[in-house]
């Protein structure tokens, strides 16, 4: 499940050492599980956020990746810059320590470095439980950060004191600029190492989620705000998604569940795709999932600079599509680099463009001279030596078009007719690229034989 924060609300940061507890907390105020959960340190990556009410006041959530020292290249040197791209944000910082585990070096180094951040701290002492964990927690006075509130964000003791300590603290709302506006709910999808977290980069403009050449940095489903000129859009970074007989690991699971929530939670889907690898089966595989729940669809070729015969990869791009993915026929593809930048600003527009079409509603009066001018073209078939009389056809809903056809015994209609129907919808109302739904249903004969 992910969730973007509407914009203008105050910002509450919750940074610390690795496994102190941090996104079990920050779960535990978004008032549902956001973030993967693990006793794995360094779960969290990328910073995560959510919008959470505390004590009647809306704020901005944030969890961030553990503080560590690491040199800035590195994988850990990556993550300690996103949460301090964090804590330039905060109106408010959470810190958490383990009490448990006392104060460490790392807590005293980070807690200096706050100090000299100039922006308002609340000491937490998490896994404080019991009388022995609340004597403990006395030890985090040692930071120079003020009295510490001893809880315990796993058995939820303390929270409510929190809460309101938080409330308290915090500044009146921003000013927001995006009004009533519901944004457009968008995912990137793909295998992992496709280039995704660089993609959602690109298209923010600034180094938002941590990138690199190791495969699977991206472990959980990453929510942030984005606004195009048509208005917002909640933008989604999802873990990548390999064959289901490869995922062994209890943590990958979780991520692979979480992309696929993701997924399911979006309007439009990009699938970002490795163009110098061309479409494996696993792409098609993603993709047909995204059909089955529904969505609408743009395949993303990135790494296009890097691919040497584009002609021949446009080709086998479009073969492939064709022949495996009828069902999603037209969708749209843009070729592009995340890397350079180039064709990026492409990408917007092609999902616009296909989130209207999933919009789309078809008039009756129209639809109805389609089906008589498709049942013309082309007979319904004989079943059990019967013809399938169809009288009349509606749109029930959009989003994606969905339309029910009525007439005796059309719940028997064989399928390579219902392909031919849907296929001619598509083609006469300009539908590509998005589902489309056909349901069935029969109408009684008054003259049948009982």
């Amino acid at each position: 499940m992910t969730d973007v924060p509407s914009a203008g609300l105050p910002v509450v940061v919750i940074a610390g050492r690795p496994n102190v507890g941090k996104s079990t907390l920050f779960n535990k105020l978004a008032g549902r599980r956001f973030a993967i959960v693990s006793d794995t340190p360094g779960v969290t990556r990328d910073r995560k956020e959510a919008e959470g009410l505390l004590r009647g006041k809306r704020v901005r959530l944030i969890d961030t990746a553990g503080l560590e020292e690491s040199a800035p290249d590195t994988l850990p040197g990556r993550m300690r810059a996103s949460s301090e791209a964090a804590v330039a944000l905060a109106d408010l910082i959470v810190f958490v320590v383990d009490a448990r585990a006392g104060v460490t070096p790392a807590d005293s180094h980070f807690a200096a470095w706050l100090r000299r951040q100039g922006r308002p701290v609340l000491l937490v002492a998490n896994k404080a439980e019991g009388r022995a964990g609340a004597s403990a927690a006395l030890d985090a006075y040692s930071l120079g950060l003020g009295e510490p509130l001893a809880m315990s964000a796993e058995h939820g003791e303390g929270l409510s004191e929190l809460m309101s300590e938080i409330a308290d603290r915090l500044p009146a709302p921003h000013e927001a600029d995006d009004g009533d506006a519901r944004p457009l709910k968008l995912a990137i999808v793909g295998r992992p190492n496709a280039g995704k977290s660089t993609l959602l980069n690109r298209l923010l403009g600034e180094e938002r989620m941590i990138t690199g050449p190791e495969p699977g940095l991206t472990r959980d489903a990453v929510a942030v705000p984005l606004r195009d000129a048509h208005g917002p859009i909640e933008l989604v970074d999802t873990a990548g998604l390999r064959r289901k007989a490869r995922v062994e690991q209890p943590l990958e699971k979780m991520s692979v569940s979480a992309s696929i929530e993701a997924l399911k939670m979006a309007e439009v889907v990009v699938l970002c795709v490795d163009a110098t690898e061309g479409l494996h089966e696993q792409d098609l595989q993603i993709a047909r999932l995204v059909e089955r729940e529904g969505r609408a669809c743009v395949l993303a070729l990135n790494k296009w600079d890097a691919v040497a015969d584009r002609t021949a990869a446009r080709r086998a791009v479009s073969d492939r599509l064709e022949t495996s993915l009828a069902q999603m026929k037209g969708i749209p593809v843009v070729n592009l680099s995340a890397l350079t930048g180039a064709g990026v600003n492409r990408l917007l527009p092609a999902v616009r463009a296909v989130h209207d079409t999933w919009n789309s509603r078809v008039a009756t009066g129209a639809l109805n001279r389609w089906f008589e001018d498709a049942l013309e073209r082309h007979a319904p078939p004989l079943v059990d030596g019967r013809r399938l009389k169809l009288r009349y056809i509606t749109q029930a809903k959009a989003r994606p078009p969905t339309f029910i056809a009525f007439g005796t015994r059309a719940e028997q209609m064989p399928e390579d007719y219902q392909r031919y129907m849907v296929n001619s919808l598509r083609e006469k109302f300009d539908l590509p690229g998005v589902p489309i739904r056909l349901l069935l249903r029969g109408t009684k004969n008054p003259y049948a034989e009982e």
